[in-house]
């Protein structure tokens, strides 16, 4: 499982008691969930007014983040292509995998001084992140665009003689060049008509050059032919061609302007590979800042939470648990059994099916959320397109 639990509950004698209470209760006598101590330190408390207005904001600054978090990683995925079976090997946090990182979360003391104000750190998260989000926008536009541009040169490459690019099928002895009267067409033919043009292609008009079609190459339904005629009845040409089921493609041969159109597709191929590596390094150092930017709101959230709840001095003990596969609702009833003093209506609420789901001021979350301990999901799974 990818979802991860991460509680606060009030400090009983000591916070060491609180967790080996836990502990024993989920992990040792039902082995319903892994557990691990989750560290933050002592913050900045302010006022209690502070904290209900931060405990909103903090909940629109999670979604964000996570919001964030998940399309750089979404963007990586679609910027790998054909390696993206190596995305989960570089989506990492602080060089280590997510897992690894959230069970052994340390605050990040420089880049979020605990000396500032619990509202300053929130700001710095949001700026860095705000900032880390628009350098995404200009970046995956850029690569975008070129990408778009060299699929679109592909494409041409390819594809039926209706639409696709000619010069690499054409060669220079098949057209008759530098004359004052005479010119060479490239007419598509249906499959179908294979004989009807060998046999007609001479009456379409008068001046066209006997015996002088020839076949270049052909796909699944239709044939690249040749004519010379004399330039004055190329249009009169066309004309009687197209009502035949005979498309005349417009297409001058110019040894100069082939050679840049495959030296345009070189250089794009070129500037693309020129901005992967750049491009998949960024990604990878930004998901790495923001997913531990992420984590650092959740820490907030639980310490505002907390205090909020549990009251003062901060005495708690924030726990993760790693519920084990199929023990969710079983461990949800011991968390219950086990903290539902701290707010019977949180428990009954939850039982009662005819209660209408009601917003907690203050607390960030509806009725359907809450529970008598503090509680938020972390879903590590980066690739959740449900979340």
């Amino acid at each position: 499982m990818t979802e991860y639990w991460l509680i606060s509950a009030p400090g009983d004698k000591t916070c060491q008691q609180t967790w080996e209470t836990l502990n024993t209760e989920t992990a040792k006598t039902h082995s319903l969930s892994s557990n691990y101590k989750f560290h933050i330190p002592d913050l900045k408390v302010g006022t209690l007014d502070q904290l209900v207005g931060l405990s909103d904001d903090l909940g629109k600054l999670d979604a964000a983040v996570e919001q964030s978090t998940r399309k750089l990683a979404a963007y990586m995925g679609e910027v790998l292509e054909d390696q993206r079976d190596k995305l989960h090997e570089n989506l990492q946090a602080n060089n280590s995998d997510l897992p690894t990182y959230i069970t052994r979360f340390q605050w990040d003391m420089a880049k979020y001084p605990i000396k500032q104000s619990l509202r300053n750190i929130a700001d710095i998260i949001g700026k860095q992140v705000g900032q880390i989000d628009a350098d995404l926008k200009t970046k995956s536009t850029t690569y975008n665009n070129l990408k778009g541009s060299l699929q679109n040169l592909e494409k041409k490459q390819t594809g039926s003689l209706l639409t696709r690019n000619l010069a690499d099928l054409v060669k220079k002895e098949h057209f008759i060049l530098d004359s004052e009267y005479l010119s060479t067409l490239l007419v598509i033919v249906p499959k179908s008509s294979f004989d009807e043009w060998k046999t007609g292609y001479e009456k379409l008009t008068d001046m066209i050059v006997p015996r002088s079609t020839q076949l270049i190459t052909q796909d699944s339904e239709y044939g690249l032919y040749t004519v010379t005629l004399f330039k004055k009845v190329a249009e009169e040409f066309k004309l009687h061609a197209r009502e035949k089921k005979f498309i005349v493609r417009d297409f001058t041969y110019n040894e100069e302007e082939l050679a840049a159109g495959k030296n345009e597709i070189t250089k794009l191929v070129t500037d693309k590979k020129k901005q992967f590596g750049p491009l998949v390094r960024w990604l990878k150092v930004n998901f790495s800042e923001c997913f531990c930017a992420w984590i650092h709101v959740k820490a907030l959230r639980v310490f505002v939470e907390s205090v909020l709840r549990y009251g003062l001095p901060v005495n708690f003990q924030a726990i993760l648990l790693h519920p084990n596969k199929k023990s969710t609702k079983k461990l949800r009833e011991v968390l219950n059994t086990l903290y539902s003093h701290l707010d019977s209506s949180a428990t009954s609420g939850g039982q009662s099916g005819n209660q209408d789901s009601v917003d907690i001021p203050g607390l960030g979350f509806g009725q359907n959320d809450y529970f008598p301990y503090v509680y938020y999901k972390i879903n590590v799974d980066m690739l959740d397109t449900k979340v």
